[in-house]
């Protein structure tokens, strides 16, 4: 059985490999005006302040993404696993007025580990490093991003849907649907 801990124990890895793989942190990213360095000030500042308003939760400081982005990742990596490691986090309420109320564990899954999977794609596009993802994973993700397409782009945290063969692999599929072109 995943739980929510051994999810992102395994989705951190794979970034903290690509985080320690990037010779140039100032690279274009696939997000339009981000860098490398930026991918990973995004995963390391979001979950702090959703967190905090969230669950009441607080991590511990981590080092600048701009001075060190590998210490700030392993830093922050580090805490929210050991976070979800805690027996007692699932006893940790999670309340947001635009996602309802929710184990914290559960929250942490949803909106974070499925965030810095899809990032994940992006580290590894801007930085010349394998950016294949698991297809399974891709295709659950799609699977279960498709019923929400309207309520994503409204969000402002997607691009428009970029168009590929229907006969794509899960991955291409899943990454035009956040609004990166693959073929790019």
């Amino acid at each position: 059985m995943t739980t929510a801990a051994s999810e992102h124990r395994t989705t951190a890895a794979h970034f903290t490999a690509l985080v320690h793989g990037t010779t140039d942190w100032d690279a274009p990213a696939p997000v339009e005006d981000w860098t490398a360095r930026d991918v990973v000030r995004h995963l390391v500042e979001w979950l702090r302040a959703f967190l905090e308003s969230g669950a009441g939760v607080t991590l511990a400081p981590v080092p600048s993404v701009d001075d060190d982005p590998v210490a700030a990742w392993d830093t922050h990596a580090a805490a929210v696993q050991a976070l979800l490691d805690d027996p007692n986090s699932a006893d940790v309420p999670f309340t947001n007025r635009h996602t309802g109320s929710m184990p914290l564990p559960d929250a942490i899954a949803t909106f974070y580990t499925s965030d810095v999977f899809l990032h994940s794609w992006d580290l590894a596009r801007a930085t010349g490093q394998d950016e294949r993802l698991d297809p399974a994973r891709c295709a659950a993700m799609l699977e279960g991003m498709l019923p929400l397409d309207d309520l994503l782009r409204s969000s402002g945290q997607y691009g428009p849907r970029v168009e590929v063969p229907a006969d794509a692999d899960p991955q291409t599929k899943l990454i035009a649907f956040i609004g990166r072109d693959p073929r790019r």
